[in-house]
């Protein structure tokens, strides 16, 4: 199934620019002349088609919502650029004397490590709100943003331009819920926030984290998933188990005495090896040589099928 188009797409940069305005661009690394385009040049001039600008007057946008560029990728980009040149423009406003990137970040940084002096661009126009709706929308095309990456642009729109979130869904492509959805990641710890991040918690693993309201029981659950590798099922399980468990007395809490923590691997070996014997959900509690092991049962046949398990008649 094709995915649905997001937003103006990058059709709204390039501004439906006739085939003599995109002329193939070369961009061999021994060029020494630079083409400066004077400030006093018509902007008329200059839109619908490429010019070749030095690379050192081209900045990065404080709008790009992508904040991580592996290295590696981006050497393999400098690496092609090197044998094939920047086919695609770079697409930037003026700012300044200079000019400030609205889209082509990852070409503009693999530029840099080959030692480009220059670079190819088309100039647009473009405020902060619609420059921050473009570099969403290329970085959502191209799925080049981690989830917070996502969360984080959206908000801007939100919080910097009085956005609803449905007009912020309909500028980018997107379901009302799944934005909504996506900003409910910033409310999670924010070392929780790094775990999806980096990606050792998953989008669907945060999701059922974040129905625990304090960041000490998210970070609690976080570090727990990825200890014992937990699929979303047994994370929404540990989540029941950690809303049923009663918070210790404040007095308590401050000694030390009855402040649970997450289970050990030994623990939580144990546990899974009988909630896979008795095939049904199994909690351990363990606490210095004592403890309880709830086992749970949901009609009479299944008290009685546990029953025969571990040998116990009922009758």
């Amino acid at each position: 199934m094709a995915k649905p188009a997001l937003g103006r797409g990058l059709g709204a940069l390039l501004g439906g620019a006739s085939p003599a305005a995109r002329p193939a661009v070369s961009t061999a690394t021994t060029a020494t002349a630079t083409t400066v385009i004077s400030p006093s040049v018509g902007e008329s001039s200059l839109t619908d088609r490429v010019q070749r600008v030095p690379l050192e007057r081209v900045r990065p946008c404080p709008f790009q919502p992508r904040k991580e560029f592996p290295q590696e990728a981006l050497q393999e980009l400098a690496d092609s650029i090197k044998e094939q040149g920047i086919i695609q423009p770079l697409i930037v406003r003026r700012s300044g004397e200079g000019f400030e990137l609205i889209a082509g970040e990852r070409r503009w940084r693999a530029a840099q490590l080959i030692g480009l002096k220059e670079v190819p661009v088309i100039l647009r126009e473009a405020d902060d709100r619609a420059v921050l709706e473009l570099a969403l929308i290329e970085n959502l095309q191209r799925e080049n943003l981690n989830p917070l990456e996502e969360a984080q642009g959206y908000a801007e729109l939100v919080e910097k331009f009085q956005l609803r979130q449905e007009d912020v869904a309909q500028k980018v492509g997107r379901s009302r819920v799944a934005v909504a959805n996506s900003l409910r990641l910033l409310k999670l710890d924010p070392q929780v926030q790094a775990f999806v991040r980096d990606g050792r918690l998953s989008v669907g693993h945060a999701k059922v984290i974040l129905g625990l309201a304090g960041h000490e029981e998210q970070k609690l659950a976080a570090e727990r998933v990825i200890k014992h590798a937990l699929n979303v099922r047994q994370v929404e399980e540990l989540v029941t188990r950690m809303h049923s468990q009663p918070a210790p007395p404040a007095s308590l809490r401050e000694s030390g005495q009855a402040v649970l923590i997450p289970q050990d691997a030994h623990v939580a070996s144990v546990e899974n090896k009988l909630r896979e014997r008795l095939g049904t959900k199994v909690q351990l509690r363990y606490r210095q040589g004592r403890g309880a092991i709830e086992i749970r049962f949901f009609t009479d046949d299944d008290l009685e099928r546990i029953l025969q398990i571990v040998g116990v008649s009922a009758e």
